[in-house]
């Protein structure tokens, strides 16, 4: 346990550049370099991982500790990979008051909101580009684009991903992923425990809407269990529960979010910032709760699912479900990258100049999101 929770300490210091970066190291880490795994188990587990809601990174590398050490092996896993960014965004969230009375700040805040609309813009390009290749995935896309503008709010985000896994079985859209049998550590009992703990905190967190850490926990839990196709998803989720209810400001909710991506590791810590932001609790402990909120559905899903992947990614019709589904999910990123703009951040011609070059600059020239985002802080500062 300690090994694990060592190597993912240095890779959650280390590891810069969103999931599909993350995926890299690790196969990089244990297939090449340590040998915890072989080649095939890996990609049974990062198939795993893209397949269920949830951070695809921190999945699966919760799945590596899991295998590697057992149950205390994958809490370590999550644990090092995590703390580095989380630390680092709580302290920034201490820190909101001299952002919004200093001028410097406020221009830093500023920027990071500017990186974060151009950060999102690119996600939308490239998850379009590889989950809607086609015109039916297209026509679903946008479909889902317009239930979430007319129905809103957590309901609509509900109804996009059904109808996007309805519509993927029915259309087809792809085949069966086969692939070798992967070495499994966990019992099918306990499997089915950690979905039967998944089920009901989910059912609590649809029941209860309030105030208070409890309040806290059910929306980031909410939020965690329907984040279909990457981190980037987690926004128009947050928004709806965190900065509708009244929270968090929009303002203070996008620059969090544009901090987050110069961070190490997962971009879910986000979470540990917007909590210790919350009015409804807030601090230290808002801060925990919400960020083992928002990662806990997707453990419990991924080491549920576990034990019976190999039989359930034969099946066509779940195949099929899921490329439906993410077709759904560049619909729904579309209406956060809507509400970013609508948010009021960009202000005059300069800050259209800022968004633009740092949209360029992430997709012709494939610059390091971290750099882009230190540029966008500068720009905002000098303009």
């Amino acid at each position: 346990m300690i090994e694990v929770f060592q190597v993912f300490l240095m890779l959650g210091l280390t590891s810069f550049g969103g999931p599909i970066a993350h995926l890299g190291y690790f196969r990089r880490e244990f297939v090449d370099r340590r040998q915890w795994l072989s080649a095939p188990d890996y990609a049974a587990i990062v198939g795993l991982c893209q397949f269920l809601p949830g951070p695809a990174s921190s999945q699966t590398g919760f799945c590596v500790g899991l295998m590697r050490a057992g149950w205390l092996g994958g809490l370590a896993a999550w644990l090092g990979f995590t703390l580095p960014s989380a630390i680092v965004m709580f302290l920034i969230a201490r820190e909101a008051a001299w952002f919004n009375t200093s001028r410097l700040g406020h221009d830093l805040m500023h920027g990071l909101q500017l990186a974060a609309i151009a950060v999102v813009a690119q996600a939308v390009w490239t998850m379009a580009r590889s989950m809607c290749p086609d015109t039916p995935r297209r026509i679903l896309a946008v479909a889902a684009l317009l239930v979430v503008v007319l129905v809103p709010g957590t309901i609509g985000q509900l109804v996009v991903l059904i109808i996007g896994a309805a519509a993927g079985r029915l259309l087809h859209v792809t085949s069966p992923t086969g692939g070798d049998v992967m070495t499994i550590k966990i019992s099918r009992r306990d499997g089915v425990l950690c979905l039967f703990g998944f089920t009901a905190l989910l059912v609590l967190a649809l029941l209860i809407h309030g105030n208070g850490l409890l309040g806290l926990f059910t929306a980031f839990y909410r939020t965690g269990a329907l984040v279909f196709g990457g981190g980037h998803v987690v926004l128009p989720l947050l928004h709806d529960a965190i900065v509708v209810p009244g929270w968090v400001s929009p303002g203070a909710f996008l620059a969090g979010y544009g901090a987050a991506q110069a961070m190490p590791g997962p971009l879910f810590t986000v979470a540990a910032y917007l909590g210790a932001l919350s009015s409804t609790g807030g601090g230290a402990a808002g801060s925990v709760i919400a960020l083992i909120a928002i990662f806990l559905p997707g453990l419990l899903l991924v080491a549920g699912i576990l034990p019976f992947w190999h039989e359930l990614r034969q099946r066509p019709g779940v195949a099929a479900a899921v490329m439906g589904l993410n077709a759904a999910v560049v619909g729904l990123l579309g209406y956060a990258l809507i509400g970013l703009v609508s948010f009021g951040t960009i202000h005059n011609v300069f800050d259209v100049a800022i968004a633009m070059v740092a949209l360029l600059a992430l997709t012709l020239r494939g610059t390091p999101p971290i750099i882009v985002v230190a540029g966008c802080a500068l720009a905002a500062v000098v303009f």
